[in-house]
């Protein structure tokens, strides 16, 4: 967690009543900015979240955590090296751990490697300088290495929770949520294929009129419906045995949907007119939206 749009991330959460930035986890006491950006402190620049467990679950402020920082970059963040930027997750019961921990496992596995980011008991922690707080308010062409879409992506989330609320039917869900990401987030095509039977079979979409129909295994749709995962196409094109619903569509990130009993039931597609639009970041936030369609 970070200084800057790392404090003004959390500040947006749901439920989050308190992002404070400051340095934690070092061997002085008091430090300032000046001693801890030497490297010499043991510091990391850190912000503290306190929250409302009945609003927000600390599994999903981890996982919210995995879609600002990257875990696999040891002591960087961005254009920012140094120990005082290593990724870390400092908590303060030992209640905690084995649900930040679960949350660890989860993203370790699935990237196939082990995370750099660490995971240690809080030890310490200091508010950084005034000038330091509430920091993009002040300065707001500031330089942080979080990209506005995954600001975004964090107000359709919220918005998308509340506005499908406790509605059970699924095809009124996928309706709803298909056409705020595409109002929000303005791709080509966003939309939903429904598993039936060997078959993925169109539903709720927003955009120009697509393939109705999509076998096991063919195209990008139906190879992440049988791999289980999200899958990224910079370039449709490159895909083996990509099916061409429309030949504007340039790149594609198809990400599968996991009912309760453990089986994908849908895949929600999107795709852009242009090259290499989709990347991690839409992938974690998709699939979030993902899991909250299978809530009503």
């Amino acid at each position: 967690m970070l200084l800057g749009r790392g404090e003004h991330f959390f500040k947006g959460v749901d439920g989050v009543s308190e992002a404070m930035p400051g340095y934690a986890n070092g061997n002085t006491e008091d430090p300032t900015y000046k001693e801890v950006y030497t490297d010499t402190t043991g510091f990391a620049e850190t912000v503290r979240v306190r929250y409302h467990p009945e609003r927000v679950s600390l599994r999903l402020l981890t996982r919210l955590f995995f879609t600002v920082t990257d875990p696999l970059t040891l002591n960087r963040q961005g254009h920012d090296e140094g120990t005082r930027y290593r990724s870390g997750v400092f908590y303060t019961s030992e209640e905690d751990r084995p649900v930040i921990e679960e949350v660890f496992r989860e993203v370790s596995d699935k990237l196939g490697v082990p995370l750099v980011t660490q995971l240690e008991p809080l030890k310490n922690f200091y508010p950084a300088e005034e000038y330091h707080q509430n920091y993009l308010d002040k300065n707001p062409e500031g330089y942080c290495h979080l990209s506005f879409k995954t600001f975004r992506y964090l107000r359709l989330y919220q918005d998308v929770k509340l506005f499908l609320g406790d509605e059970t039917d699924l095809i009124a869900r996928m309706a709803n949520m298909s056409a705020l990401i595409a109002e929000r987030m303005r791709f080509f095509w966003t939309g939903f294929y429904r598993v039936a039977g060997d078959q993925l079979v169109l539903g709720p979409f927003q955009g120009p009129a697509a393939c109705q129909r999509i076998g096991f295994g063919k195209g990008v749709c139906g190879s992440a419906w049988k791999e289980r995962r999200t899958l990224v196409v910079p370039d449709v094109e490159q895909f083996p045995g990509h099916i061409a619903c429309s030949s504007l569509s340039k790149s594609e990130i198809v990400v599968p949907v996991i009912g309760p009993g453990d089986e994908v039931i849908a895949v929600l597609d999107i795709d852009s007119t242009e090259y290499a639009t989709f990347d991690s970041t839409d992938a974690a936030w998709l699939e979030l939206l993902a899991e909250v369609l299978c809530q009503g």
